[in-house]
């Protein structure tokens, strides 16, 4: 059987990791038998990140890799979509993952209201004694990782600004279809949907958390993918 590794549950999400979703989804998918194993500490892994898939043969790391990897063993996330549609997929998902995703990241680690709940659901193995200050030392690696990558950077209303762009953009597939791309899930809802219920689902009132509760839209979208892909 396939093992998912994965971070916990959080947050009433199967994983506080919008990629340890998509790989659960993909997995569900797939009709594959696989079960999850939770981690905190994903230091042993390869890349050093969560999911990670442990095949009969190696631990595959990544979730487009752990997608690839499915479809070699005859899945397929995107049947019946047109090249254009599959382009257009693509597209979705690196929008969702390379700059949504930043966003959400930065409403968790970097919101004074939020860290003190991570802190104590994602570090509560650490002794007490010593874990604000090691706790305190990752928090500090990941916001300087976003600095690195630009987003923290911005103002507030700038990256409000940014965000609204590419939530406009999902919204307008989502006018068409139940899905992104047609009736039924492919792999562009199996990325952007579990970005969007992080972002919905973060521990604290914030404005991200506020854009998806009150878009009836993307707040029906979330909760229709859950309901069509099931996790528990």
């Amino acid at each position: 059987m396939l093992t998912l590794l994965t971070f916990p549950a959080a947050f009433g999400l199967f994983s506080a990791s919008p990629f340890c979703v998509k790989s659960a989804y993909m997995l569900q998918r797939s009709g594959q038998s696989w079960q999850r194993s939770d981690l905190l500490n994903p230091g042993k892994m390869p890349h050093h990140k969560l999911p990670v898939l442990r095949t009969p043969d190696r631990l595959l790391p990544d979730s487009d890799l752990i997608r690839e990897w499915l479809e070699a063993q005859g899945a397929d996330f995107d049947h019946g979509l047109t090249d254009i549609q599959k382009a257009q997929s693509r597209a979705l998902i690196r929008m969702a993952e390379e700059h949504i995703y930043h966003h959400v990241v930065l409403d968790r680690w970097g919101n004074d209201a939020v860290w003190p709940i991570l802190r104590e659901m994602f570090f509560n193995e650490i002794p007490s004694l010593i874990r604000k200050p090691v706790s305190g030392a990752i928090r500090k690696s990941v916001l300087k990782r976003l600095d690195g990558q630009g987003v923290s950077r911005f103002s507030d209303a700038e990256r409000t600004d940014r965000l609204e762009h590419d939530l406009e953009a999902i919204s307008a597939f989502l006018w068409q279809s139940p899905f992104l791309l047609g009736e039924t899930p492919t792999a562009a809802d199996m990325s952007v949907g579990p970005v969007l219920g992080a972002m919905r689902a973060t521990p604290a009132e914030t404005p991200l958390t506020r854009r998806i509760k009150h878009d009836r839209l993307l707040n029906d979208y979330v909760d229709r993918l859950e309901q069509t892909i099931p996790l528990s």
